[in-house]
Protein backbone atom coordinates (compact mmCIF):
# COMPACT_ATOMS: atom_id res chain seq x y z
CA UNK A 1 0.00 0.00 0.00
CA UNK A 2 1.41 3.43 -1.55
CA UNK A 3 -0.67 5.87 1.13
CA UNK A 4 -0.72 4.44 4.92
CA UNK A 5 -2.58 8.16 5.89
CA UNK A 6 -5.81 8.46 7.72
CA UNK A 7 -8.71 8.84 5.09
CA UNK A 8 -12.51 10.53 5.34
CA UNK A 9 -14.94 8.09 3.89
CA UNK A 10 -18.69 8.61 2.96
CA UNK A 11 -20.97 5.18 3.09
CA UNK A 12 -24.35 4.81 2.37
CA UNK A 13 -26.36 1.62 3.92
CA UNK A 14 -24.51 1.45 7.60
CA UNK A 15 -26.95 -0.07 9.61
CA UNK A 16 -26.38 -3.68 8.61
CA UNK A 17 -24.31 -5.82 6.80
CA UNK A 18 -20.91 -4.50 4.33
CA UNK A 19 -21.73 -1.09 5.43
CA UNK A 20 -21.34 -1.62 9.08
CA UNK A 21 -18.99 -3.86 9.15
CA UNK A 22 -16.58 -1.34 6.26
CA UNK A 23 -17.46 1.32 8.58
CA UNK A 24 -16.76 -0.19 11.93
CA UNK A 25 -13.46 -1.75 10.80
CA UNK A 26 -12.52 2.26 9.05
CA UNK A 27 -13.01 3.76 12.28
CA UNK A 28 -10.96 0.97 14.39
CA UNK A 29 -8.07 1.60 12.16
CA UNK A 30 -8.24 5.00 12.85
CA UNK A 31 -10.05 6.42 9.74
CA UNK A 32 -13.18 8.90 10.25
CA UNK A 33 -16.15 7.92 8.59
CA UNK A 34 -19.50 9.66 7.79
CA UNK A 35 -22.49 7.18 7.47
CA UNK A 36 -25.89 7.06 6.88
CA UNK A 37 -28.83 5.50 8.46
CA UNK A 38 -32.35 5.39 8.02
CA UNK A 39 -33.60 5.91 12.02
CA UNK A 40 -32.44 8.81 14.26
CA UNK A 41 -31.06 6.54 16.95
CA UNK A 42 -29.05 4.55 14.81
CA UNK A 43 -27.15 7.56 13.77
CA UNK A 44 -26.57 9.31 16.90
CA UNK A 45 -25.46 5.92 18.61
CA UNK A 46 -22.46 6.17 16.02
CA UNK A 47 -21.59 9.36 15.87
CA UNK A 48 -20.78 8.68 19.50
CA UNK A 49 -18.09 6.55 18.42
CA UNK A 50 -14.49 6.80 17.43
CA UNK A 51 -13.76 9.67 19.58
CA UNK A 52 -14.98 12.45 17.11
CA UNK A 53 -14.32 10.60 14.16
CA UNK A 54 -17.46 9.46 13.36
CA UNK A 55 -20.83 11.33 12.09
CA UNK A 56 -23.94 9.19 11.48
CA UNK A 57 -26.19 11.19 9.39
CA UNK A 58 -30.12 10.22 8.99
CA UNK A 59 -30.65 9.74 4.51
CA UNK A 60 -32.94 7.85 2.58
CA UNK A 61 -30.77 7.12 -0.56
CA UNK A 62 -34.07 7.25 -2.70
CA UNK A 63 -34.38 11.28 -1.53
CA UNK A 64 -32.05 12.93 -3.39
CA UNK A 65 -32.24 16.12 -0.90
CA UNK A 66 -31.68 13.88 1.88
CA UNK A 67 -28.95 12.50 -0.04
CA UNK A 68 -27.27 16.19 -0.81
CA UNK A 69 -28.19 17.71 2.91
CA UNK A 70 -25.96 14.13 3.64
CA UNK A 71 -23.25 14.90 1.84
CA UNK A 72 -22.89 18.85 2.60
CA UNK A 73 -23.45 17.54 6.31
CA UNK A 74 -20.67 14.94 6.13
CA UNK A 75 -18.25 17.67 4.41
CA UNK A 76 -18.87 20.70 6.58
CA UNK A 77 -18.38 18.30 9.33
CA UNK A 78 -14.84 16.92 8.58
CA UNK A 79 -13.70 19.47 5.61
CA UNK A 80 -13.49 16.91 2.90
CA UNK A 81 -14.15 13.45 1.85
CA UNK A 82 -11.47 10.85 0.45
CA UNK A 83 -14.14 7.66 -0.14
CA UNK A 84 -17.53 7.71 -1.63
CA UNK A 85 -19.18 4.18 -0.98
CA UNK A 86 -22.24 3.23 -2.39
CA UNK A 87 -23.31 0.40 -0.74
CA UNK A 88 -27.41 1.03 0.35
CA UNK A 89 -28.87 -1.65 -1.55
CA UNK A 90 -31.46 -4.66 -1.03
CA UNK A 91 -32.32 -8.04 -3.54
CA UNK A 92 -35.54 -8.27 -4.92
CA UNK A 93 -36.44 -11.77 -5.73
CA UNK A 94 -38.52 -13.60 -8.33
CA UNK A 95 -39.39 -14.18 -11.48
CA UNK A 96 -39.24 -11.16 -14.08
CA UNK A 97 -42.71 -12.14 -15.52
CA UNK A 98 -44.45 -12.40 -11.90
CA UNK A 99 -42.17 -9.10 -10.05
CA UNK A 100 -44.64 -6.18 -9.63
CA UNK A 101 -43.89 -2.89 -11.27
CA UNK A 102 -44.14 -1.44 -8.18
CA UNK A 103 -40.98 -3.93 -6.80
CA UNK A 104 -39.38 -3.57 -9.63
CA UNK A 105 -39.28 0.27 -9.43
CA UNK A 106 -38.32 0.51 -5.74
CA UNK A 107 -35.27 -1.79 -6.56
CA UNK A 108 -33.72 0.49 -9.21
CA UNK A 109 -34.47 3.56 -7.52
CA UNK A 110 -32.46 1.70 -4.57
CA UNK A 111 -29.89 0.04 -6.29
CA UNK A 112 -29.17 2.02 -9.07
CA UNK A 113 -30.93 6.02 -8.67
CA UNK A 114 -29.90 5.84 -4.96
CA UNK A 115 -26.15 5.85 -5.78
CA UNK A 116 -27.02 8.29 -8.61
CA UNK A 117 -27.88 11.03 -6.07
CA UNK A 118 -24.99 10.04 -3.96
CA UNK A 119 -22.64 10.54 -7.18
CA UNK A 120 -24.62 13.93 -8.54
CA UNK A 121 -24.25 15.22 -5.01
CA UNK A 122 -20.56 14.37 -4.26
CA UNK A 123 -18.83 14.62 -7.70
CA UNK A 124 -18.62 18.24 -7.77
CA UNK A 125 -16.62 18.00 -4.30
CA UNK A 126 -13.96 15.53 -5.46
CA UNK A 127 -13.41 16.98 -8.73
CA UNK A 128 -12.43 20.32 -6.89
CA UNK A 129 -10.14 18.52 -5.39
CA UNK A 130 -9.02 15.98 -7.93
CA UNK A 131 -8.52 13.40 -6.11
CA UNK A 132 -11.26 10.53 -4.52
CA UNK A 133 -12.11 6.80 -4.96
CA UNK A 134 -16.03 5.88 -5.42
CA UNK A 135 -16.55 2.43 -4.76
CA UNK A 136 -19.99 1.02 -5.79
CA UNK A 137 -21.11 -2.28 -4.04
CA UNK A 138 -22.61 -4.15 -6.48
CA UNK A 139 -22.60 -7.83 -7.01
CA UNK A 140 -21.22 -10.74 -9.32
CA UNK A 141 -24.90 -10.35 -9.97
CA UNK A 142 -23.76 -7.84 -12.00
CA UNK A 143 -21.30 -9.28 -13.72
CA UNK A 144 -23.85 -12.53 -14.21
CA UNK A 145 -27.18 -13.24 -13.97
CA UNK A 146 -29.05 -16.24 -11.73
CA UNK A 147 -32.36 -17.41 -12.50
CA UNK A 148 -34.97 -15.86 -9.66
CA UNK A 149 -33.21 -12.55 -9.20
CA UNK A 150 -33.35 -11.03 -13.01
CA UNK A 151 -34.21 -8.10 -11.37
CA UNK A 152 -31.53 -8.13 -8.86
CA UNK A 153 -29.50 -8.34 -11.78
CA UNK A 154 -31.23 -5.74 -14.25
CA UNK A 155 -30.14 -3.17 -11.34
CA UNK A 156 -26.86 -4.23 -10.55
CA UNK A 157 -25.44 -4.54 -14.01
CA UNK A 158 -26.71 -1.35 -14.34
CA UNK A 159 -24.75 0.20 -11.95
CA UNK A 160 -21.71 -1.97 -13.28
CA UNK A 161 -21.90 0.22 -16.22
CA UNK A 162 -22.03 3.19 -14.56
CA UNK A 163 -19.09 2.54 -12.50
CA UNK A 164 -17.67 1.97 -15.77
CA UNK A 165 -18.32 4.38 -17.24
CA UNK A 166 -17.62 7.08 -14.69
CA UNK A 167 -13.85 5.73 -14.19
CA UNK A 168 -13.52 6.66 -17.57
CA UNK A 169 -14.76 10.01 -17.50
CA UNK A 170 -13.26 11.16 -13.77
CA UNK A 171 -9.60 9.21 -14.72
CA UNK A 172 -7.96 12.70 -15.80
CA UNK A 173 -9.14 14.04 -12.90
CA UNK A 174 -7.09 11.65 -10.86
CA UNK A 175 -10.66 10.46 -9.08
CA UNK A 176 -10.58 6.54 -9.48
CA UNK A 177 -13.55 4.03 -9.24
CA UNK A 178 -13.80 0.45 -8.45
CA UNK A 179 -17.22 -1.79 -8.87
CA UNK A 180 -17.15 -3.92 -6.11
CA UNK A 181 -18.65 -7.67 -6.65
CA UNK A 182 -19.31 -9.69 -3.46
CA UNK A 183 -20.79 -13.18 -3.51
CA UNK A 184 -22.52 -14.74 -0.73
CA UNK A 185 -21.24 -12.84 2.44
CA UNK A 186 -23.38 -13.43 5.88
CA UNK A 187 -25.09 -10.32 5.89
CA UNK A 188 -28.83 -9.83 5.62
CA UNK A 189 -29.32 -9.58 1.74
CA UNK A 190 -30.77 -13.32 1.55
CA UNK A 191 -32.99 -12.85 4.71
CA UNK A 192 -35.06 -10.10 6.09
CA UNK A 193 -33.54 -7.16 3.80
CA UNK A 194 -34.54 -9.10 0.95
CA UNK A 195 -38.53 -9.25 -0.74
CA UNK A 196 -39.31 -12.18 -1.96
CA UNK A 197 -41.85 -12.58 -4.89
CA UNK A 198 -42.79 -16.42 -4.71
CA UNK A 199 -42.71 -18.33 -8.10
CA UNK A 200 -46.29 -19.24 -8.82
CA UNK A 201 -45.66 -20.36 -12.28
CA UNK A 202 -45.05 -24.07 -12.62
CA UNK A 203 -43.35 -23.40 -15.31
CA UNK A 204 -40.55 -21.57 -13.28
CA UNK A 205 -40.29 -23.91 -10.28
CA UNK A 206 -37.17 -25.74 -11.71
CA UNK A 207 -35.42 -22.68 -12.07
CA UNK A 208 -36.90 -19.65 -10.18
CA UNK A 209 -38.22 -21.28 -7.24
CA UNK A 210 -35.19 -23.75 -7.18
CA UNK A 211 -32.68 -21.06 -6.82
CA UNK A 212 -34.23 -18.52 -4.60
CA UNK A 213 -35.05 -21.39 -1.93
CA UNK A 214 -31.35 -22.82 -2.36
CA UNK A 215 -30.76 -18.53 -1.55
CA UNK A 216 -33.07 -18.67 1.54
CA UNK A 217 -31.75 -22.35 2.84
CA UNK A 218 -28.05 -20.28 3.34
CA UNK A 219 -28.73 -17.26 4.46
CA UNK A 220 -26.89 -16.80 7.47
CA UNK A 221 -24.36 -19.88 6.03
CA UNK A 222 -22.79 -17.87 3.30
CA UNK A 223 -18.71 -18.52 3.22
CA UNK A 224 -18.11 -14.87 2.96
CA UNK A 225 -16.69 -12.89 6.02
CA UNK A 226 -18.16 -9.43 6.11
CA UNK A 227 -15.16 -8.19 8.22
CA UNK A 228 -12.73 -9.66 5.87
CA UNK A 229 -14.20 -8.00 3.57
CA UNK A 230 -13.98 -4.39 4.99
CA UNK A 231 -10.62 -5.32 5.45
CA UNK A 232 -10.44 -5.81 1.73
CA UNK A 233 -11.93 -2.72 0.78
CA UNK A 234 -9.51 -0.86 3.40
CA UNK A 235 -6.46 -2.11 1.26
CA UNK A 236 -7.94 -1.19 -1.47
CA UNK A 237 -8.64 2.91 -1.54
CA UNK A 238 -4.51 2.74 -0.24
CA UNK A 239 -3.35 1.23 -3.35
CA UNK A 240 -1.33 3.28 -5.42
CA UNK A 241 -3.69 1.56 -8.95
CA UNK A 242 -6.51 0.20 -7.45
CA UNK A 243 -8.70 -2.01 -10.01
CA UNK A 244 -11.89 -1.24 -11.93
CA UNK A 245 -13.42 -4.75 -10.78
CA UNK A 246 -13.14 -6.42 -7.50
CA UNK A 247 -14.83 -9.38 -7.00
CA UNK A 248 -15.19 -10.73 -3.57
CA UNK A 249 -14.95 -14.33 -2.53
CA UNK A 250 -14.38 -17.52 -4.07
CA UNK A 251 -17.56 -17.78 -5.45
CA UNK A 252 -17.43 -14.34 -6.81
CA UNK A 253 -13.74 -14.87 -8.16
CA UNK A 254 -14.86 -18.47 -9.85
CA UNK A 255 -18.25 -16.53 -10.98
CA UNK A 256 -16.17 -13.92 -12.84
CA UNK A 257 -13.66 -16.14 -14.53
CA UNK A 258 -16.83 -18.70 -15.82
CA UNK A 259 -18.05 -15.18 -17.35
CA UNK A 260 -15.31 -14.04 -18.97
CA UNK A 261 -14.71 -18.11 -20.74
CA UNK A 262 -18.30 -18.28 -21.64
CA UNK A 263 -17.93 -14.74 -23.35
CA UNK A 264 -14.72 -15.52 -25.15
CA UNK A 265 -16.18 -18.96 -26.34
CA UNK A 266 -19.05 -17.14 -27.72
CA UNK A 267 -17.07 -14.67 -29.12
CA UNK A 268 -15.07 -16.79 -30.69
CA UNK A 269 -18.07 -18.99 -31.95
CA UNK A 270 -19.70 -16.23 -33.67
CA UNK A 271 -17.70 -13.20 -34.59
CA UNK A 272 -18.31 -14.10 -37.93
CA UNK A 273 -22.11 -13.39 -37.55
CA UNK A 274 -21.54 -10.18 -35.90
CA UNK A 275 -18.34 -9.18 -37.95
CA UNK A 276 -20.54 -9.75 -41.43
CA UNK A 277 -23.05 -6.95 -40.21
CA UNK A 278 -20.56 -3.96 -41.41
CA UNK A 279 -20.64 -2.48 -44.57
CA UNK A 280 -17.87 -4.17 -46.50
CA UNK A 281 -14.38 -2.71 -46.70
CA UNK A 282 -14.08 0.11 -48.65
CA UNK A 283 -17.75 0.76 -48.98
Amino acid sequence: MSDSTSKTWFITGASTGFGEALATYALEQGDRVAATFRKDGQASEFSGHGSGRALGVVCDVTEEQQVKAAIEAAIAHFGYLDVVVNNAGYGSMGSIEEVSAEEVRRQFDVNVFGPLHVLRAVLPHLRSRRAGHILNITSIGGLRAFPGVGIYNGSKFALEGIGESLSLQLAPLGIRVTNVEPSGFRTKWAGESATFTEPEIDDYQATVGENMRAIQGYSGRQPGDPVRAAKAMFELVRMENPPLHLPLGVAAVRGARDKVATLARELEQYAHIGEAADFPAGE
